[in-house]
């Protein structure tokens, strides 16, 4: 990627449309949510739909546009957003119309890496739920009026959706037509991502803990170690307990005078 003295234009153009655009993003979703769960295709609110959703594209192609004049570097800048090329020529491909989508998405993710730099779990959980829902929404406008489709309602698309991002696939819902297999196929791929990516990070804080400890051993040598403290608390507790056992049962010169006691 450009360091930041690469690409100074470009920086201040992407610093000040960030936000309009993460809110144009959202209105895009909103508005083919609606489109996708109250209204079919025959339904003339549809069209009115798709038409406030092609002038968001609209904008998006404009940003795009204006980031690729700003780029000092076309052909690196180009290399770097692929998705966003994808999204410029969609409408000449038929089967590239769902990734519009990926707008809302790469909008939002250039927000949150600013607000929410280094916290991993909450970057994952945002474009995790993110992008489940608008994969729930693709396939199910691609497959519920395919022949011999398993997702017909929306329900059922967001449980394909979850057993295909935790890559457990039960095999009881699939996609049949070809957008709904690509929809399928990011899915597939974004979910060994997500994978990998937690997998590296719960790594990466053990690695973090093990070699702070052992710093802090090599700092100070003489002092015990996290270990040694927990042993001894364990030592003490049950000194302790064995006081207060020892406390509560009689002696045994007291037993042996009670039990020669004749009774009555």
């Amino acid at each position: 990627m450009p360091e930041e003295s690469d690409e100074p234009r470009l920086e201040v153009w992407e610093r000040r449309t960030d936000l309009p655009l993460t809110v144009v993003g959202l209105v895009y979703l909103a508005v083919y949510a609606v489109q996708v769960l109250a209204f079919r295709s025959s339904d003339p609110e549809w069209f009115a739909l798709d038409v406030a959703l092609w002038v968001v594209w609209a904008i998006f192609v404009v940003d795009f546009l204006g980031r690729l004049v700003l780029a000092r570097r076309t052909w690196r800048f180009v290399a770097h957003h692929p998705f966003d090329l994808l999204v410029v020529v969609a409408p000449f491909f038929r089967f590239l119309r769902l990734l519009r989508l990926v707008t809302v998405v790469t909008s939002l993710a250039r927000v949150l890496r600013d607000d929410f730099r280094g916290r991993v779990a909450s970057y994952l959980t945002v474009s995790t739920s993110l992008v489940g829902f608008v994969a729930a929404l693709a396939v199910y406008e691609a497959e519920r009026d395919a022949p011999d489709a398993s997702i017909t309602s929306f329900g059922e698309a967001a449980w394909w959706v979850l057993t295909t991002i935790t890559t457990v696939g039960y095999g009881d819902r699939y996609p049949v037509t070809t957008e709904g297999r690509l929809v399928a196929a990011g899915l597939m791929l974004g979910g060994i991502a997500i994978l990998g990516t937690v997998t590296a990070a719960i790594a990466t804080w053990f690695l973090e803990q093990i070699g702070a400890r052992d710093v802090a051993e090599a700092l100070h040598p003489d002092e015990p170690s996290e270990t040694e403290l927990l042993l001894a608390e364990i030592r003490a507790l049950r000194a302790r307990l064995d006081t207060l056992e020892s406390a509560r049962s009689p002696s045994l010169p007291a037993l042996e005078a009670r039990n020669a006691t004749p009774s009555d």
